[in-house]
């Protein structure tokens, strides 16, 4: 195996015998075997009218690039599934068998493999080729969620194709490939545009509402991952049967929709970001429920409790179709709940767009007045590792007439502490998931309008965390609108070479996350 996909590659180079999240070479070839697939089944349709692809052609290739995403898909039987539907969907232009063994197709996507382009290509196209495909995979996930709701984009879709088929054909030149980068930066900006309806349309606009932080007495339900269709078809299915519903990790924003809150038994929020889940879970005394990426090794104590859905996937979990939560409902109730109460404080969610922009005209006063001086997004994804705090520290460090705005689970990193408020806001705006990201690229763009500028010219810094490949998709479409000095950490992804960074650092001021105090200076001094 050879996997430098996210943030945690072992040794900031690459995976090569286990997967730092997990993954076994074994499902990790698969996993390759199964995005070669979906190269063939694009290239059979590359050329064919948008009008004559089959229905079934969009929402299979995005669940298999979804599937491939960093800590979603660790079951081999599973993937090998996916990869005998891709193959037969490709027909003879897959140029393997839909039978062939598990060795025959490894061997079929080898010349495809990371490592057989690094030695035919180099690593500078190499790494720009992984770049677009990781972001292709973060597209597909944010239209995998809208798809849920019933939502899709005929462009994101197109797009889906086009990128595919000039991966297969070995699109090898910077220019067309930076090209193709950018471009899926422009559609990512469509996909989360129609996520962002599906959503507000589904379960209405996010209003700020406080958030319990901890538990209650009863019997216990928690929900992870990101889907909100998931959580709402649990909440119905749990109405008057005694059972608490708690979020964890990204599923916290979903306190904000009204059509989710109205649920009375949706009582609060455990835990923390996705990567404390095994620190975590042993210590919910009910069922777990995970609803999309962010899952890891499972422990013994909780196994037994944990289920997964849709493309999520562990070796032995038990996993629920057709959203019939019957089984988690059943452990729930066999489990013993929880018998106290514990309140760690509230905690503000339900900035989104809507919320802001409704403020807008205080905002901009504040501005124009000098009681703002600053807007700082701080977000994106958490993990592991002891640089992350270097978000908490420029959070708390940040002056008091500054607005932080954070999304995703990065946001973990600047809880607990109180911000307070200026100009009468908080001065911490919860804007969601890493899937509402379109909130602060139109919050964003709505303050360049008011100020009749760009946004590069606003008040304005973007301190990004990444993780994987949603991230990377993110970080492309901020690009494609030119949104410059961008800074990103903790560590710069592996498949940007010096060469490519390069490139990016010339064109659009790209830069690592340094020293709190450094960074925070250069910023202070752009505002």
């Amino acid at each position: 195996m050879f996997c430098y996909q996210c943030e945690q590659t072992s040794r900031g180079t690459g995976c090569v015998t286990r997967g730092i999240c997990g993954k076994s070479p074994e499902a990790s070839d698969l996993q390759d075997v199964l995005v070669h697939a979906a190269k063939r089944l694009a290239t059979r349709y590359a050329n064919v009218p948008a009008a004559e692809r089959p229905a079934s052609l969009a929402p299979m290739l995005e669940d298999a690039l979804f599937v491939t995403v960093t800590n979603v898909n660790f079951d081999t039987a599973s993937i090998l599934g996916k990869i005998r539907e891709v193959v037969a969907a490709a027909g003879p232009t897959a140029g393997v068998a839909t039978e062939a063994s598990e060795t025959a197709l490894v061997s079929w996507s080898r010349a495809s493999m990371i490592d057989s382009r690094k030695a035919s290509l180099g690593d500078d196209i190499t790494g720009l080729q992984e770049l677009l495909l990781y972001g292709l995979k973060g597209m597909a996930a944010y239209a995998h969620h809208a798809r849920q709701m019933n939502r899709a984009d005929p462009v994101v879709d197109a797009f889906t194709v086009e990128a595919l088929a000039k991966l297969d054909a070995g699109v090898a030149t910077v220019d067309e490939l930076l090209a193709l980068n950018l471009k899926c930066g422009e559609v990512t900006v469509n996909v989360l545009a129609l996520l962002d309806a599906a959503h507000c349309d589904t379960y209405g606009k996010p209003t700020p509402t406080p958030v319990l932080m901890g538990h209650v007495p009863g019997k216990a339900i928690l929900v992870s991952g990101h889907d909100m269709v998931d959580l709402k078809a649990l909440l119905e299915q749990t109405e008057g049967k005694g059972i608490n519903i708690y979020t964890h990790g990204e599923m916290l924003p979903a306190h904000g929709y009204p059509e989710l809150k109205k649920f009375k038994h949706l009582v609060g929020h455990f835990g923390g970001a996705w990567m404390l889940q095994q620190r975590e879970f042993p210590n919910f005394p009910g069922a777990i429920l995970m609803t999309t990426n962010c899952l890891m090794q499972p422990f013994e104590d909780y196994e037994g409790r944990l289920f997964t859905r849709n493309l999520v996937a562990w070796p032995g979990i038990a996993h629920i179709e057709d959203r019939d939560f019957t089984p988690v409902i059943e452990a729930a109730l066999a489990a013993p709940g929880f018998t106290d109460s514990v309140r760690n404080g509230e905690h503000l969610v339900g900035f989104g767009h809507d919320a802001v922009l409704g403020a807008a005209d205080k905002i901009i006063g504040a501005v124009k007045s000098g009681e703002i001086k600053h807007f700082a997004v701080i977000g994106g994804c958490d993990g592991s590792e002891g640089e992350r705090s270097y978000y908490t520290d420029l959070g708390t460090t940040i002056p008091k007439d500054w607005v932080i705005l954070t999304l995703g689970c990065g946001k973990y990193r600047l809880l607990g502490h109180d911000y307070g408020t200026v100009a009468g806001l908080p001065r911490l705006l919860d804007m969601g998931q890493c899937n509402d990201s379109f909130s602060a690229v139109k919050v964003a763009l709505a303050l360049a309008d008011a100020f009749g500028c760009s946004v590069n010219d606003l008040p304005l810094s973007i301190v990004l965390s990444w993780f994987e490949q949603k991230a990377v998709c993110v970080l492309l479409a901020l690009l494609h609108l030119n949104v410059k000095n961008i800074r990103i950490g903790p560590r710069l992804p592996a498949f940007l070479t010096p060469a490519v960074l390069k490139v990016l650092v010339d064109t659009f001021g790209l830069k690592p996350v340094g020293e709190v105090e450094t960074d925070l200076k250069a910023m202070s001094n752009a505002a």
